[in-house]
């Protein structure tokens, strides 16, 4: 498939980046110290360590081509690509390729003004783990925007990685590859316009573009031999997994996907909220389409957060620490993010993002089974905390964030037993922030950091750090009286 190269490598496909982006101010950012010093820490103090230079891997694979692997997974990855370089040697090219093979085939999937008909693009999907990972000359041009449209444009760099993995990841790869283009097929036919006809569909497409994907993963993990063997036979845990990423972005993707004319939201469930049976209903203004968008929006939250419990269960059962801190970093960022879309009708005009102090922080307390339940705790009381009683699923919704608590309710107290603070961080948290902006709100970031040095710090959090520091302690006496 050739066409000449021409579209700006900067854009990315459909809507995406052209629907505005709802963000914090920088003032309301840097208020937030914590979240401030979790930045600092991870990109100057603490970053996530890359693994890519081990000898084992300079060792097996063509250097140029697994830098272009890199480097385009960096431009293509919003959110992957740290915690897939992190990930232990033996695995991490693994994962790594795996991700640029779906992408590929994701933007083949997404692009809907590159091929002639959809038997052309079925014809595509279909013998695509047969032509890119079958045939070490092949490339696709003419499809996609920007870095994705590159990536399709130099395939045979990834293609020779690729063919340098063990045998047992080239199978997981090619078998997830033909099960996900053969279901990705049988929604080009479907038209998308309103949605997904219902949720049984709705989770069948997200089974095909995000469940496998979970599946592949425990897949490689256990031939990783970091893992249990008995992890990659785990085929429903796996897919809760994948579909709980999957119905975040769905979710705050509405108005992005509106606007491509393939949308995901299922028709079973939007339709009992929209009075003129359009799912753009939602995006026009009114107070009275504004409840219906809420109430749609907020029993598509609680049908995400009721597959938390199977995610939960999940990591638990992960034992390396570098493959924990892959798949539970996600899963941070997806309760967060649903946090963020609960009840918020800035859905409906943009896209809604998590502030990035929080992502940092969120990765920095995500090493281990006490981290990520006590901001799952978190993130559940705050829903619950805005759950409406008026709202139809408000009892659905207000059962999902007490299993959710019920589950993690000692790391929840932990959390919030933890908290502490020191003069010294807080005036170099508030000059660091007053850089962050500008230097004119330098000199007000200094008198506000040495406020906080000499009064408030030392009365806030001296006490509450005692009170923290004891019910900790009890907290993992409570713990040691169990292993015991």
């Amino acid at each position: 498939h050739k066409q000449a190269m021409s579209k700006d490598a900067t854009k990315k496909q459909g809507a995406y980046g052209k629907i505005k982006t709802h963000k914090e101010s920088k003032i309301s950012q840097i208020c937030r110290l914590d979240e401030v010093f979790s930045a600092v820490t991870l990109l100057y103090i603490k970053p996530l360590t890359s693994n890519l230079n081990s000898p084992q891997i300079q060792e097996t694979f063509n250097q140029p081509d697994l830098e272009f692997c890199d480097e385009i997974l960096g431009k293509v990855s919003r959110s992957f690509a740290a915690v897939i370089r992190q990930l232990p040697a033996e695995l991490l090219v693994d994962v790594l390729i795996f991700y640029l093979v779906l992408r590929a085939l994701d933007t083949v999937e997404d692009d809907m003004t590159a091929f002639e008909s959809h038997e052309i693009k079925v014809g595509h999907l279909k013998a695509f783990h047969k032509t890119a990972l079958g045939d070490s000359t092949w490339c696709m041009d003419g499809v996609g925007e920007g870095d994705e449209r590159r990536l399709l444009q130099e395939f045979q760099k990834c293609h020779s990685v690729f063919a340098a993995l063990r045998p047992e990841s080239k199978g997981v790869i090619l078998d997830i590859t033909e099960r996900m283009a053969n279901g990705m097929a049988e929604f080009v036919d479907k038209d998308l316009g309103q949605g997904t006809v219902n949720v049984k569909e709705y989770n069948r497409y997200c089974h095909f573009v995000a469940g496998l994907v979970g599946e592949g993963l425990s897949r490689l993990f256990a031939a990783s031999g970091l893992e249990k063997s008995s992890l990659g036979k785990e085929l429903h845990l796996s897919d809760q997994m994948g579909l709980f990423l999957q119905k975040t972005n769905i979710i705050r993707d509405y108005l992005e996907d509106y606007v491509d004319g393939r949308a995901f939201w299922p028709q079973s469930v939007w339709k009992k909220y929209s009075k003129t049976g359009d799912l753009g209903y939602f995006a026009q203004d009114g107070d009275a389409n504004k409840a219906a968008a809420l109430q749609c929006l907020n029993e598509l939250v609680t049908d995400a957060l009721e597959l938390v419990p199977d995610c939960l269960k999940y990591l638990s059962n992960l034992e390396c620490t570098e493959v924990y801190r892959f798949c539970a970093i996600p899963q941070v960022m997806a309760i967060a993010t649903l946090d963020k879309c609960f009840n918020n009708p800035d859905v409906f005009t943009g896209v809604v993002k998590i502030r990035k102090g929080l992502s940092c922080k969120l990765i920095l307390n995500t090493n281990d089974m006490t981290g990520v339940h006590g901001t799952f705790f978190s993130f559940a009381k705050s829903i619950a905390a805005r759950a409406n009683p008026t709202d139809p699923s408000y009892k659905r919704t207000m059962k999902a964030c007490g299993v959710i608590q019920e589950l993690t309710a000692q790391a929840g107290a932990a959390a919030a037993a933890g908290i502490s603070g020191s003069r010294t961080t807080a005036l170099c948290v508030f000059i660091v922030s007053g850089l962050y902006l500008s230097e004119r709100y330098l000199a007000a970031a200094v008198f506000a950091g040495l406020m906080l040095y000499l009064v408030a710090f030392p009365v806030i959090f001296g006490n509450a750090a005692d009170a923290g520091g004891q019910q900790l302690q009890s907290a993992r006496d409570m713990e040691k009286s169990k292993k015991e």
